[in-house]
Protein backbone atom coordinates (compact mmCIF):
# COMPACT_ATOMS: atom_id res chain seq x y z
CA UNK A 1 0.00 0.00 0.00
CA UNK A 2 1.33 3.44 -0.92
CA UNK A 3 2.19 5.75 1.96
CA UNK A 4 -0.31 8.55 2.58
CA UNK A 5 0.47 12.14 3.54
CA UNK A 6 -1.81 14.87 4.85
CA UNK A 7 -0.98 18.50 4.02
CA UNK A 8 -2.76 20.40 6.79
CA UNK A 9 -1.56 23.95 6.07
CA UNK A 10 -1.32 26.06 2.92
CA UNK A 11 1.54 24.74 0.82
CA UNK A 12 2.55 25.28 -2.79
CA UNK A 13 0.83 23.05 -5.32
CA UNK A 14 4.30 21.93 -6.38
CA UNK A 15 4.51 19.93 -3.15
CA UNK A 16 1.43 17.92 -4.11
CA UNK A 17 2.95 17.14 -7.51
CA UNK A 18 6.21 15.95 -5.94
CA UNK A 19 4.43 13.61 -3.54
CA UNK A 20 2.40 12.09 -6.38
CA UNK A 21 5.42 11.73 -8.67
CA UNK A 22 7.25 9.82 -5.91
CA UNK A 23 4.41 7.35 -5.42
CA UNK A 24 2.98 8.93 -2.27
CA UNK A 25 -0.78 9.40 -1.91
CA UNK A 26 -1.50 12.96 -0.79
CA UNK A 27 -4.52 14.58 0.83
CA UNK A 28 -4.45 18.38 0.54
CA UNK A 29 -6.59 20.00 3.27
CA UNK A 30 -4.90 23.37 3.88
CA UNK A 31 -7.38 24.65 6.49
CA UNK A 32 -7.71 21.59 8.68
CA UNK A 33 -4.67 22.56 10.75
CA UNK A 34 -6.78 25.27 12.37
CA UNK A 35 -9.51 22.74 13.29
CA UNK A 36 -7.90 20.77 16.12
CA UNK A 37 -10.81 18.42 16.69
CA UNK A 38 -11.24 17.54 13.03
CA UNK A 39 -7.51 16.97 12.60
CA UNK A 40 -7.44 14.77 15.68
CA UNK A 41 -10.26 12.64 14.29
CA UNK A 42 -8.52 11.82 10.98
CA UNK A 43 -4.80 11.84 11.77
CA UNK A 44 -4.69 8.05 12.26
CA UNK A 45 -5.19 7.63 8.50
CA UNK A 46 -1.79 9.08 7.54
CA UNK A 47 1.85 8.05 7.45
CA UNK A 48 3.09 11.63 7.04
CA UNK A 49 1.97 15.12 8.04
CA UNK A 50 3.22 18.17 6.10
CA UNK A 51 2.74 21.46 7.95
CA UNK A 52 3.70 25.11 8.20
CA UNK A 53 3.07 27.12 11.37
CA UNK A 54 -0.73 26.93 11.77
CA UNK A 55 -0.94 23.22 12.63
CA UNK A 56 -0.05 22.42 16.24
CA UNK A 57 1.44 18.95 16.52
CA UNK A 58 0.77 18.32 20.20
CA UNK A 59 1.39 15.24 22.31
CA UNK A 60 -2.36 14.55 22.09
CA UNK A 61 -2.28 14.62 18.29
CA UNK A 62 0.79 12.40 18.16
CA UNK A 63 -0.82 9.91 20.54
CA UNK A 64 -3.79 9.62 18.18
CA UNK A 65 -1.58 9.25 15.08
CA UNK A 66 -1.24 5.47 15.06
CA UNK A 67 0.28 5.31 11.55
CA UNK A 68 2.32 8.50 11.61
CA UNK A 69 5.99 8.08 10.73
CA UNK A 70 7.14 11.58 9.82
CA UNK A 71 6.19 15.23 10.35
CA UNK A 72 7.62 17.64 7.78
CA UNK A 73 7.76 21.36 8.61
CA UNK A 74 8.00 23.59 5.53
CA UNK A 75 10.22 26.20 7.15
CA UNK A 76 12.70 26.47 10.00
CA UNK A 77 10.84 26.87 13.28
CA UNK A 78 9.33 23.84 14.95
CA UNK A 79 7.89 25.60 18.01
CA UNK A 80 4.51 24.13 17.00
CA UNK A 81 5.75 20.52 17.17
CA UNK A 82 6.15 18.54 20.39
CA UNK A 83 9.46 16.96 19.43
CA UNK A 84 9.94 14.94 22.66
CA UNK A 85 6.49 13.38 22.20
CA UNK A 86 7.26 12.63 18.55
CA UNK A 87 10.60 11.09 19.46
CA UNK A 88 9.03 8.95 22.17
CA UNK A 89 6.66 7.49 19.57
CA UNK A 90 9.31 7.11 16.89
CA UNK A 91 7.96 9.88 14.67
CA UNK A 92 10.67 11.71 12.73
CA UNK A 93 10.42 15.50 12.67
CA UNK A 94 12.00 17.22 9.67
CA UNK A 95 12.33 20.88 8.74
CA UNK A 96 13.76 22.86 5.81
CA UNK A 97 16.38 25.05 7.49
CA UNK A 98 17.70 26.95 4.47
CA UNK A 99 14.74 27.48 2.15
CA UNK A 100 13.63 30.93 3.30
CA UNK A 101 16.88 32.54 4.48
CA UNK A 102 17.14 35.19 1.76
CA UNK A 103 13.48 36.15 2.12
CA UNK A 104 13.77 36.61 5.88
CA UNK A 105 16.98 38.62 5.55
CA UNK A 106 15.38 40.90 2.96
CA UNK A 107 12.40 41.46 5.25
CA UNK A 108 14.71 42.59 8.05
CA UNK A 109 16.36 45.09 5.71
CA UNK A 110 12.94 46.25 4.50
CA UNK A 111 11.83 46.78 8.10
CA UNK A 112 15.00 48.75 8.79
CA UNK A 113 14.24 51.12 5.90
CA UNK A 114 10.57 51.35 6.86
CA UNK A 115 11.45 52.42 10.41
CA UNK A 116 14.33 54.71 9.47
CA UNK A 117 12.20 56.63 6.95
CA UNK A 118 8.81 56.24 8.72
CA UNK A 119 7.38 54.89 5.47
CA UNK A 120 4.14 53.28 6.76
CA UNK A 121 2.96 56.42 8.60
CA UNK A 122 4.06 58.69 5.77
CA UNK A 123 2.12 56.52 3.33
CA UNK A 124 -1.04 56.58 5.47
CA UNK A 125 -0.78 60.35 5.94
CA UNK A 126 -0.24 61.03 2.23
CA UNK A 127 -3.12 58.79 1.14
CA UNK A 128 -5.31 60.62 3.65
CA UNK A 129 -4.56 63.81 1.71
CA UNK A 130 -2.57 65.51 4.49
CA UNK A 131 0.82 66.08 2.75
CA UNK A 132 2.76 66.36 6.05
CA UNK A 133 6.21 66.52 4.49
CA UNK A 134 7.96 68.17 7.43
CA UNK A 135 6.50 65.69 9.93
CA UNK A 136 8.35 62.63 8.66
CA UNK A 137 12.03 63.43 9.02
CA UNK A 138 13.97 60.21 8.44
CA UNK A 139 17.39 58.79 9.31
CA UNK A 140 20.05 57.97 6.71
CA UNK A 141 21.54 54.47 6.99
CA UNK A 142 24.80 55.08 5.10
CA UNK A 143 27.80 55.09 7.47
CA UNK A 144 25.62 54.02 10.40
CA UNK A 145 26.54 50.97 12.51
CA UNK A 146 24.29 47.91 12.33
CA UNK A 147 24.50 45.42 15.20
CA UNK A 148 23.72 41.78 14.39
CA UNK A 149 22.69 39.50 17.24
CA UNK A 150 23.28 36.19 15.50
CA UNK A 151 25.42 35.88 12.38
CA UNK A 152 24.51 32.48 11.00
CA UNK A 153 22.76 31.74 7.72
CA UNK A 154 20.24 34.61 7.82
CA UNK A 155 22.41 37.03 9.81
CA UNK A 156 25.28 36.71 7.35
CA UNK A 157 22.96 37.56 4.44
CA UNK A 158 21.76 40.64 6.34
CA UNK A 159 25.41 41.59 6.90
CA UNK A 160 26.15 41.37 3.17
CA UNK A 161 23.12 43.54 2.33
CA UNK A 162 24.01 46.10 5.00
CA UNK A 163 27.61 46.34 3.84
CA UNK A 164 26.25 46.95 0.35
CA UNK A 165 24.37 49.91 1.83
CA UNK A 166 27.72 51.22 3.13
CA UNK A 167 26.84 50.47 6.73
CA UNK A 168 29.39 49.33 9.30
CA UNK A 169 28.42 45.96 10.77
CA UNK A 170 29.27 44.58 14.23
CA UNK A 171 28.11 41.12 15.26
CA UNK A 172 27.59 39.17 18.45
CA UNK A 173 27.53 35.40 17.94
CA UNK A 174 29.37 32.94 20.22
CA UNK A 175 29.83 30.58 17.26
CA UNK A 176 31.24 33.19 14.87
CA UNK A 177 35.01 32.81 14.47
CA UNK A 178 37.34 35.72 13.83
CA UNK A 179 38.21 34.28 10.42
CA UNK A 180 34.56 34.04 9.35
CA UNK A 181 33.93 37.57 10.64
CA UNK A 182 36.78 38.88 8.50
CA UNK A 183 35.45 36.96 5.50
CA UNK A 184 32.02 38.56 5.94
CA UNK A 185 33.47 42.01 6.56
CA UNK A 186 31.95 42.33 10.03
CA UNK A 187 33.55 43.07 13.39
CA UNK A 188 32.96 40.46 16.07
CA UNK A 189 32.15 42.09 19.43
CA UNK A 190 30.64 41.17 22.78
CA UNK A 191 27.01 42.00 23.49
CA UNK A 192 27.63 45.09 25.63
CA UNK A 193 29.92 46.55 22.97
CA UNK A 194 27.27 45.94 20.34
CA UNK A 195 24.65 47.72 22.46
CA UNK A 196 26.98 50.68 23.01
CA UNK A 197 27.99 51.12 19.36
CA UNK A 198 25.02 50.15 17.19
CA UNK A 199 22.73 52.74 15.64
CA UNK A 200 20.41 49.90 14.66
CA UNK A 201 20.16 46.35 16.03
CA UNK A 202 18.63 43.35 14.23
CA UNK A 203 18.16 39.90 15.74
CA UNK A 204 18.81 36.65 13.89
CA UNK A 205 19.12 33.99 16.57
CA UNK A 206 16.86 31.14 17.75
CA UNK A 207 14.81 31.46 20.91
CA UNK A 208 16.56 29.50 23.67
CA UNK A 209 16.93 29.82 27.41
CA UNK A 210 20.09 31.86 26.78
CA UNK A 211 18.53 34.22 24.22
CA UNK A 212 15.08 34.74 25.76
CA UNK A 213 14.65 38.49 26.46
CA UNK A 214 18.21 39.11 25.26
CA UNK A 215 16.94 42.65 24.73
CA UNK A 216 15.31 43.75 27.98
CA UNK A 217 15.17 46.92 30.07
CA UNK A 218 18.83 46.64 31.15
CA UNK A 219 19.99 46.01 27.59
CA UNK A 220 18.05 48.98 26.22
CA UNK A 221 19.61 51.22 28.89
CA UNK A 222 23.05 50.34 27.47
CA UNK A 223 22.09 51.30 23.92
CA UNK A 224 22.60 54.56 22.07
CA UNK A 225 19.81 57.10 22.28
CA UNK A 226 17.49 56.77 19.29
CA UNK A 227 18.54 53.21 18.48
CA UNK A 228 16.43 51.25 15.98
CA UNK A 229 15.54 47.65 16.93
CA UNK A 230 14.44 45.06 14.33
CA UNK A 231 13.15 41.59 15.21
CA UNK A 232 12.24 39.27 12.35
CA UNK A 233 13.55 36.16 14.14
CA UNK A 234 11.50 34.90 17.09
CA UNK A 235 9.01 36.35 19.52
CA UNK A 236 10.47 36.32 23.02
CA UNK A 237 13.93 37.56 22.04
CA UNK A 238 12.79 41.07 22.94
CA UNK A 239 10.96 41.98 26.16
CA UNK A 240 7.88 43.61 24.63
CA UNK A 241 7.05 45.70 27.70
CA UNK A 242 10.63 47.01 27.87
CA UNK A 243 10.60 47.83 24.16
CA UNK A 244 7.30 49.71 24.54
CA UNK A 245 8.77 51.73 27.41
CA UNK A 246 11.84 52.49 25.31
CA UNK A 247 9.72 53.68 22.39
CA UNK A 248 7.49 55.80 24.61
CA UNK A 249 10.48 57.48 26.28
CA UNK A 250 12.32 58.07 23.01
CA UNK A 251 15.33 56.03 24.13
CA UNK A 252 14.45 53.67 21.27
CA UNK A 253 14.01 55.75 18.14
CA UNK A 254 11.99 53.13 16.30
CA UNK A 255 11.32 49.43 16.01
CA UNK A 256 10.32 46.94 13.34
CA UNK A 257 8.61 43.84 14.75
CA UNK A 258 7.57 40.84 12.65
CA UNK A 259 7.31 38.28 15.47
CA UNK A 260 5.54 38.34 18.82
CA UNK A 261 5.47 36.35 22.03
CA UNK A 262 1.81 35.47 21.44
CA UNK A 263 0.68 34.87 17.87
CA UNK A 264 -1.68 35.68 16.24
CA UNK A 265 -1.00 39.06 17.88
CA UNK A 266 -4.49 40.59 17.84
CA UNK A 267 -3.59 42.56 20.97
CA UNK A 268 -0.12 43.51 22.13
CA UNK A 269 1.58 45.95 24.49
CA UNK A 270 3.55 47.35 21.56
CA UNK A 271 0.58 48.37 19.45
CA UNK A 272 0.20 52.14 19.23
CA UNK A 273 3.79 52.93 20.24
CA UNK A 274 5.55 55.77 18.39
CA UNK A 275 7.54 54.91 15.25
CA UNK A 276 6.65 51.24 15.41
CA UNK A 277 6.28 49.16 12.26
CA UNK A 278 4.61 45.77 12.68
CA UNK A 279 3.99 42.92 10.25
CA UNK A 280 2.17 39.60 10.91
CA UNK A 281 5.15 37.20 10.82
CA UNK A 282 5.89 37.81 7.14
CA UNK A 283 9.61 37.03 7.26
CA UNK A 284 9.27 33.95 5.06
CA UNK A 285 6.26 35.15 3.08
CA UNK A 286 7.40 35.44 -0.50
CA UNK A 287 6.32 33.23 -3.36
CA UNK A 288 9.95 32.14 -3.90
CA UNK A 289 10.46 31.10 -0.28
CA UNK A 290 7.12 29.31 -0.09
CA UNK A 291 7.99 27.40 -3.25
CA UNK A 292 11.46 26.47 -1.95
CA UNK A 293 10.35 25.12 1.42
CA UNK A 294 7.36 23.30 -0.12
CA UNK A 295 9.57 21.52 -2.63
CA UNK A 296 12.14 20.63 0.01
CA UNK A 297 9.72 19.24 2.55
CA UNK A 298 7.89 17.16 -0.08
CA UNK A 299 11.17 15.71 -1.37
CA UNK A 300 12.45 14.92 2.12
CA UNK A 301 9.24 13.27 3.28
CA UNK A 302 8.90 11.26 0.06
CA UNK A 303 12.48 10.03 0.30
CA UNK A 304 11.88 8.80 3.81
CA UNK A 305 8.49 7.19 3.24
CA UNK A 306 9.55 5.47 0.01
CA UNK A 307 13.28 4.82 0.46
CA UNK A 308 13.89 5.18 4.20
CA UNK A 309 16.35 8.03 3.65
CA UNK A 310 16.48 10.64 6.43
CA UNK A 311 17.53 14.25 5.92
CA UNK A 312 17.14 17.45 7.96
CA UNK A 313 15.69 15.45 10.83
CA UNK A 314 15.65 17.12 14.23
CA UNK A 315 15.35 13.94 16.24
CA UNK A 316 17.12 11.25 14.21
CA UNK A 317 20.59 11.01 12.66
CA UNK A 318 21.04 10.63 8.91
CA UNK A 319 22.28 7.06 8.65
CA UNK A 320 21.59 4.42 6.00
CA UNK A 321 19.81 1.21 6.94
CA UNK A 322 22.98 -0.83 6.30
CA UNK A 323 25.11 1.26 8.65
CA UNK A 324 22.59 1.66 11.44
CA UNK A 325 23.11 -1.44 13.64
CA UNK A 326 26.84 -0.86 14.09
CA UNK A 327 26.96 2.92 13.88
CA UNK A 328 24.05 4.02 16.07
CA UNK A 329 25.76 3.49 19.47
CA UNK A 330 28.74 5.56 18.30
CA UNK A 331 26.46 8.27 16.93
CA UNK A 332 24.94 8.47 20.38
CA UNK A 333 28.40 8.62 21.96
CA UNK A 334 29.57 11.36 19.58
CA UNK A 335 26.47 13.47 20.23
CA UNK A 336 26.85 13.02 24.00
CA UNK A 337 30.51 14.07 23.85
CA UNK A 338 29.52 17.12 21.81
CA UNK A 339 26.69 18.02 24.15
CA UNK A 340 28.98 17.64 27.17
CA UNK A 341 31.53 20.03 25.67
CA UNK A 342 28.92 22.39 24.22
CA UNK A 343 27.15 22.89 27.54
CA UNK A 344 30.45 23.85 29.15
CA UNK A 345 31.47 26.25 26.34
CA UNK A 346 30.64 29.86 27.14
CA UNK A 347 33.04 31.81 24.89
CA UNK A 348 33.51 32.03 21.13
CA UNK A 349 33.93 28.63 19.49
CA UNK A 350 36.91 28.48 17.10
CA UNK A 351 37.39 24.79 16.38
CA UNK A 352 36.34 21.21 17.04
CA UNK A 353 38.75 18.29 16.69
CA UNK A 354 37.56 14.68 16.69
CA UNK A 355 39.99 11.80 17.15
CA UNK A 356 38.75 8.34 16.19
CA UNK A 357 40.83 5.40 17.38
CA UNK A 358 40.41 1.65 16.83
CA UNK A 359 37.54 0.06 14.89
CA UNK A 360 35.47 3.24 15.01
CA UNK A 361 38.07 4.93 12.79
CA UNK A 362 36.96 2.65 9.93
CA UNK A 363 33.30 3.62 10.26
CA UNK A 364 31.31 6.44 8.64
CA UNK A 365 33.00 9.16 10.67
CA UNK A 366 31.21 11.88 8.70
CA UNK A 367 28.00 10.84 10.42
CA UNK A 368 29.81 10.70 13.77
CA UNK A 369 31.34 14.15 13.27
CA UNK A 370 27.94 15.54 12.29
CA UNK A 371 26.46 14.02 15.45
CA UNK A 372 29.25 15.52 17.57
CA UNK A 373 28.74 18.97 16.01
CA UNK A 374 25.02 18.65 16.64
CA UNK A 375 25.76 18.10 20.32
CA UNK A 376 28.23 21.00 20.48
CA UNK A 377 25.89 23.50 18.78
CA UNK A 378 22.61 22.31 20.31
CA UNK A 379 22.81 24.27 23.60
CA UNK A 380 22.66 27.59 21.73
CA UNK A 381 20.95 26.83 18.41
CA UNK A 382 18.38 24.27 19.64
CA UNK A 383 17.02 23.18 16.24
CA UNK A 384 20.35 22.07 14.80
CA UNK A 385 20.47 18.54 13.38
CA UNK A 386 23.02 16.19 11.81
CA UNK A 387 22.44 17.61 8.36
CA UNK A 388 22.53 21.29 9.28
CA UNK A 389 25.27 21.11 11.95
CA UNK A 390 28.25 20.89 9.54
CA UNK A 391 26.77 23.71 7.44
CA UNK A 392 26.21 25.90 10.49
CA UNK A 393 29.73 25.22 11.74
CA UNK A 394 31.18 26.12 8.34
CA UNK A 395 29.11 29.32 8.12
CA UNK A 396 30.45 30.40 11.49
CA UNK A 397 34.04 29.69 10.52
CA UNK A 398 34.39 26.89 13.07
CA UNK A 399 37.34 24.72 12.01
CA UNK A 400 36.42 21.02 12.14
CA UNK A 401 39.22 18.46 12.13
CA UNK A 402 39.00 14.67 11.97
CA UNK A 403 41.85 12.36 12.96
CA UNK A 404 41.76 8.58 12.45
CA UNK A 405 44.27 6.12 13.84
CA UNK A 406 44.62 2.46 14.78
CA UNK A 407 44.06 1.23 18.32
CA UNK A 408 46.86 2.41 20.61
CA UNK A 409 45.42 2.09 24.12
CA UNK A 410 43.32 -0.22 26.22
CA UNK A 411 40.03 0.56 24.49
CA UNK A 412 39.03 -1.13 21.22
CA UNK A 413 37.08 1.96 20.22
CA UNK A 414 37.76 5.48 21.39
CA UNK A 415 36.51 8.95 20.45
CA UNK A 416 38.05 12.14 21.82
CA UNK A 417 36.39 15.51 21.16
CA UNK A 418 38.37 18.71 21.73
CA UNK A 419 36.73 22.13 21.62
CA UNK A 420 38.89 25.20 21.03
CA UNK A 421 37.50 28.54 22.17
CA UNK A 422 38.85 32.08 22.34
CA UNK A 423 40.33 31.25 25.75
CA UNK A 424 41.10 27.56 26.06
CA UNK A 425 40.91 23.97 24.83
CA UNK A 426 38.58 21.51 26.50
CA UNK A 427 38.55 17.78 25.71
CA UNK A 428 36.27 14.88 26.58
CA UNK A 429 36.63 11.26 25.50
CA UNK A 430 34.41 8.22 25.51
CA UNK A 431 33.86 4.70 24.27
CA UNK A 432 31.10 2.16 23.72
CA UNK A 433 31.32 -1.00 25.78
CA UNK A 434 30.00 -4.42 24.77
CA UNK A 435 26.59 -3.59 26.25
CA UNK A 436 26.21 -0.90 23.57
CA UNK A 437 26.08 1.93 26.11
CA UNK A 438 28.29 5.03 25.69
CA UNK A 439 30.66 5.90 28.55
CA UNK A 440 32.70 8.97 29.36
CA UNK A 441 36.27 7.82 30.08
CA UNK A 442 38.21 11.08 30.23
CA UNK A 443 37.48 14.77 30.87
CA UNK A 444 40.18 17.46 30.48
CA UNK A 445 42.85 14.76 30.57
CA UNK A 446 41.50 13.27 33.83
CA UNK A 447 40.62 9.56 33.61
CA UNK A 448 37.24 8.47 34.93
CA UNK A 449 34.35 6.25 33.88
CA UNK A 450 30.80 7.56 33.83
CA UNK A 451 27.52 6.73 32.14
CA UNK A 452 25.60 9.94 31.45
CA UNK A 453 22.04 10.18 32.72
CA UNK A 454 19.37 12.78 31.92
CA UNK A 455 20.46 15.09 34.77
CA UNK A 456 24.15 15.42 35.62
CA UNK A 457 26.10 17.74 37.90
CA UNK A 458 29.61 18.64 36.74
CA UNK A 459 31.96 19.88 39.48
CA UNK A 460 35.65 20.78 39.22
CA UNK A 461 37.52 21.07 42.49
CA UNK A 462 40.75 20.59 44.36
CA UNK A 463 41.16 17.04 45.64
CA UNK A 464 40.83 17.64 49.38
CA UNK A 465 39.46 15.50 52.24
CA UNK A 466 35.84 16.14 53.12
CA UNK A 467 34.75 17.43 49.71
CA UNK A 468 32.60 14.41 48.82
CA UNK A 469 30.87 14.55 52.18
CA UNK A 470 30.22 18.29 51.87
CA UNK A 471 28.79 17.89 48.37
CA UNK A 472 26.59 14.98 49.42
CA UNK A 473 25.32 16.95 52.41
CA UNK A 474 24.34 19.95 50.28
CA UNK A 475 22.45 17.75 47.83
CA UNK A 476 20.87 15.70 50.59
CA UNK A 477 19.74 18.75 52.55
CA UNK A 478 18.08 20.05 49.38
CA UNK A 479 16.30 16.76 48.76
CA UNK A 480 18.30 16.04 45.59
CA UNK A 481 18.83 12.29 45.25
CA UNK A 482 22.16 10.98 43.91
CA UNK A 483 21.93 8.16 41.36
CA UNK A 484 25.64 7.72 40.57
CA UNK A 485 28.85 9.38 41.74
CA UNK A 486 31.90 9.40 39.47
CA UNK A 487 35.32 10.81 40.41
CA UNK A 488 38.65 11.47 38.74
CA UNK A 489 41.81 13.42 39.56
CA UNK A 490 45.21 14.25 38.12
CA UNK A 491 47.00 13.39 41.36
CA UNK A 492 46.37 13.33 45.12
CA UNK A 493 45.56 16.84 46.31
CA UNK A 494 45.54 18.23 42.74
CA UNK A 495 42.79 19.03 40.22
CA UNK A 496 39.76 16.77 40.36
CA UNK A 497 36.43 16.30 38.58
CA UNK A 498 33.19 14.99 39.95
CA UNK A 499 30.31 13.84 37.71
CA UNK A 500 27.13 13.21 39.68
CA UNK A 501 23.94 11.82 38.20
CA UNK A 502 20.92 13.14 40.09
CA UNK A 503 17.23 12.29 39.86
CA UNK A 504 16.07 15.73 38.76
CA UNK A 505 17.08 19.28 38.00
CA UNK A 506 19.32 20.89 40.62
CA UNK A 507 17.78 24.21 41.77
CA UNK A 508 19.82 27.37 41.19
CA UNK A 509 20.14 28.10 44.89
CA UNK A 510 21.59 24.61 45.47
CA UNK A 511 24.13 25.19 42.70
CA UNK A 512 25.15 28.43 44.42
CA UNK A 513 25.70 26.57 47.69
CA UNK A 514 27.83 23.95 45.92
CA UNK A 515 29.88 26.63 44.17
CA UNK A 516 30.53 28.24 47.55
CA UNK A 517 31.97 25.03 49.05
CA UNK A 518 35.68 25.08 49.90
CA UNK A 519 37.93 23.96 47.04
CA UNK A 520 35.15 24.07 44.38
CA UNK A 521 36.13 25.84 41.15
CA UNK A 522 33.01 25.26 39.05
CA UNK A 523 29.57 23.67 39.46
CA UNK A 524 27.33 23.34 36.44
CA UNK A 525 24.21 21.28 35.65
CA UNK A 526 24.21 19.25 32.41
CA UNK A 527 21.20 17.80 30.57
CA UNK A 528 21.30 14.81 28.24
Amino acid sequence: MAPKVLISDKLSAAAVDIFKSRGVEVDYQPDIGKDKDRLLSIIDQYDGLAIRSATKVTDKLIAAASRLKVVGRAGIGVDNVDIPAASAKGVIVMNTPFGNSITTAEHAIAMLFAVARQIPKADASTQAGKWEKSKFMGTELTSKTLGLIGCGNIGSIVAERAIGLKMRVVAFDPFLSEERAVELGVEKVDLDTLFARADAITLHTPLTDKTRNIIDEKAIAKMRDGVIIINCARGGLVDEAALRAGLDSGKVGGAGVDVFVEEPATENALFGAPNLVCTPHLGASTSEAQENVALQVAEQMSDYLVKGAVSNALNMPSITAEEAPRLVPFVKLAELLGSFAGQLTETGLAGVRLEYEGDVAEMNVKALTAAALTGVLQPLLQTVNMVSAPVLARERGIKVEEVRRAQAGAYENYIRLTVTTDRQERSVAGTVFSDGKPRIIQVKGINMEAELGPHMLYVTNEDKPGFIGDLGSVLGDAGVNIATFNLGRTAAGADAICLVEVDGQVPAEVLERIAALPHVKQAKPLRF
